[in-house]
Formats: structure tokens, C-alpha cells, sequence
């Protein structure tokens, strides 16, 4: 669906009535710091101008009706009064958690009708869940008269996700989506989620950020997700910190050498060297962008890829060859982004090399047999909002 009246026309014919509104946000990718949401770290997420919209109309009478234009089958029909965590529903687990989330919060939300539509590519590490759960809060916070804040909103379609949908995300993606800025990267303090716009207009200086989508589909309930957090808390409870965020960089190698001597499982050690040294990297890069080097950042990227490759081990061959493929290129540096196992990665690269830089990934693929991947700029975008 390319626009509102689409989306406000195909409602009104699911539902017979038209929606009171239309609102939209966004996915995103992560520029640099990766795992380190869950560990009260730095994260520097933008968004794209990707987004799930939703149409909306209130309902007082407790039904939730929910359905996407991009999902086969009809209308699920839910009680918001019977709604539970770990109950199924499929995609629309997703908005229906929000409004568990929002209720269980002592927000008075008496029902909705919802027609949802998205063009965040599903399973390629760029948030489709996120914006989908962003834009259902946004509404009913609108619809409903709220008052919730966007990082408020971005807080509630968390526990959606983690407590309804039984995924233990970090925050990262919610507030990337509900609070990101055109124009600008979020750096965002996942302890205390304060956040600053940074600046990030590629095209001033002469670069382009490219979103390779390996078109491998990962899936964040799988378990190797929540197996990597678990190994993060148990490495900060033999470290005797509440979490890897209190490890200052300079204090790393000790701690890894603590970690060592009192048996600590191997991954462990790893886990941490990761989660530590990309909250570093984070900063290297806000400080970069500060000074207006953003060629500076590229190899910041592939050091972060490097990392997640070999100490956190979430990285796939496909993940893998973009970033060497890009680089041998003439890339400046490259990352795979999102949660790994599949998904996407991003290049960095002059405006005048991107064209050759991407065939150069897609004859890669070509001949290693892999799938053709999409690849498209990111561009820098604004937050979840109402359009209609």
C-alpha cells in the first residue's frame, strides 16, 4: 500500500466505518553497538524511511480487531480483557501486546478496530516487529488521549515484546522507532535512555550508507539470542557488577583475565570482550562524527563486524561476505547490523563508489551460490508520527 488513502480505504471496507486516523513508524538499522541495549549500554541506531502504518478507530465495547494487508487470513478478533502473555496470535501478537502492555500499565484502552500495513522487510534484522508494535502504541496513546512520552510509548512496546510476545529484546529498536529524528543517528543511553540527535547527513560529506539484506532469515526467539544475554548477566555477576555497562574499556582486559582464572565458561569471556568494546566503539564513533570525520568511522564498523563475528558468534557467511566483498571493494567499512544469524549488514561508502561496491557484493553472492540480496541506501528518517 503506497499511501493513506489506500490504507484509510481499505479499512473502511474491512471494518464498514473509516479509521480516525493514520499513523506511521519507522524500522531501523544500528550504525554501531550491538548486545549492548540489554547491558544498559550505548547503542546509535537511525531510522529508515521504511515504516509499518496503521489505521485505527477506537472501540468501547473490548474487541481488539486486528489485520494486515501483508499476511494471508482474516481479521483476528481478541478480547483486550482475556488478552495473555505467550498466547500465540502470530504477527498480531505484536500490536496485541501493546495493548496488554498499555492495560497492564492502568491505561484504560476499551477496544480497537486495526488495519496494518509495512514495508520494513520481515526477518532482514531491521526492526519489522518493533514498527509494528511503535505505531499500534503511538495510536491508541493519540486515540486514547495517553499522554505517554515517545520514549514512555517505546518502554511499553518492550514489554510487549519480552513479556507478551516472549522475545528479551532490548530497547534499542522501540526507541530508535518511536523517537529517531530525520537526518540523524540516536545515540541512545539504554540505562537511563537519555538521547541525543547526532547529525548524520551522508550525502553533505559525500557518502552513502548502503542495507544489504541477506534475504537469510534470522528469528530472535530461537534461543541463541536469549543464550547470549544469560551469558552477558553471568558474566557481570562473577564480575561482581550489576551490569557489563559499569566495565569501563581500560579495566577490559583484567576483568577477562579474572573471568579466566574463576572457571568462567569460555563464550563468557568472549560475550563480555564484545559487549565492553563495542560500548567503546559507540563512543569512538560519536566522537568522530562530532569532529565531522565520518570517513574515520568505516573501520570502526568492520571492527565492530570482526566482533560480533568471533566473540559474540552471531554472524553468518552470507553476513560474512558482504562485509569482504564490500571492503576488497572499496567500501570504508562495513558491519552486519540487528541481531544477527541472517538479516542484514551496512556499507559505508563514497557516493561515487556505492554502485561499484554494490555489484561487486552482488557478484559475490552469484558466485557462491547465495541468493541475490537486496541492497538500498539508508537514509536517515524520522520517528513513529501521525500522517492522516
Amino acid at each position: 500500500m503506497t499511501d493513506n488513502a489506500e490504507l484509510v480505504t481499505a479499512f473502511t471496507e474491512l471494518y464498514g466505518t473509516a479509521p480516525e486516523g493514520v499513523w506511521a513508524a519507522p524500522g531501523r538499522v544500528n550504525l554501531i553497538g550491538e548486545y549492548t541495549d540489554f547491558n544498559d549500554g550505548f547503542v546509535m541506531p537511525l531510522a529508515l524511511p521504511h515504516t509499518a502504518r496503521a489505521a485505527v478507530a477506537r472501540r468501547t465495547d473490548g474487541e481488539l480487531r486486528l489485520h494486515s494487508t501483508d499476511v494471508p487470513g482474516g481479521v483476528v478478533q481478541l478480547r483486550v480483557d482475556e488478552l495473555a502473555p505467550h498466547s500465540g496470535h502470530g504477527w498480531a501478537a505484536y500490536p496485541a501486546g501493546v495493548v496488554w502492555a498499555l492495560r497492564e500499565a492502568g491505561h484504560q484502552v476499551t477496544g480497537a478496530d486495526i488495519q496494518l500495513t509495512s514495508t520494513v522487510p520481515t526477518g532482514a534484522g531491521l526492526s519489522s516487529s518493533a514498527a509494528l508494535e511503535v505505531v499500534t502504541a503511538l495510536a491508541l496513546n493519540d486515540l486514547f488521549e495517553l499522554g505517554l512520552s515517545a520514549s514512555e510509548l517505546a518502554v511499553l512496546a518492550q514489554r510487549a515484546e519480552n513479556a507478551f510476545v516472549g522475545v528479551p529484546c532490548g530497547v534499542m529498536d522501540q526507541m530508535a522507532s518511536a523517537c529517531c529524528t530525520d537526518g540523524h543517528a540516536l545515540h541512545l543511553d539504554t540505562r537511563d535512555l537519555t538521547q541525543r540527535q547526532v547529525p548524520f547527513d551522508l550525502a553533505a560529506h559525500g557518502l552513502r550508507l548502503l542495507v544489504v539484506d541477506t534475504r537469510v532469515k534470522h528469528a530472535l526467539g530461537d534461543g541463541a539470542y536469549a543464550e547470549r544475554r544469560a551469558g552477558c548477566e553471568a558474566g557481570a555477576r562473577a564480575l561482581g557488577i550489576g551490569t557489563l555497562r559499569d566495565l569501563p574499556y581500560d579495566g577490559l582486559d583484567a576483568a577477562l583475565d579474572t573471568l579466566a582464572g574463576s572457571g568462567a565458561d569460555e563464550s563468557v569471556v568472549r560475550y563480555v570482550r564484545h559487549v565492553v568494546s563495542d560500548n567503546a566503539r559507540v563512543e569512538q564513533v560519536i566522537a568522530l562524527l562530532d569532529a565531522g570525520d565520518v570517513r574515520a568511522a568505516g573501520p570502526v564498523l568492520t571492527a565492530g563486524h570482526v566482533s560480533l563475528r568471533d566473540d559474540l558468534r552471531v554472524s553468518c557467511p552470507e553476513l560474512d561476505l558482504v562485509v569482504s566483498a564490500a571492503n576488497a571493494a572499496g567500501a570504508l567499512g562495513a558491519r552486519m547490523t540487528g541481531g544477527g544469524f541472517g538479516g542484514s549488514a551496512i556499507v559505508l561508502v563514497e557516493e561515487a563508489d556505492g554502485d561499484a561496491v554494490t555489484k561487486s557484493v552482488l557478484e559475490a553472492f552469484t558466485s557462491a551460490g547465495y541468493a541475490t540480496p537486496g541492497v538500498f541506501p539508508a537514509v536517515p528518517s524520522a520517528g513513529a508520527r501521525r500522517t492522516g
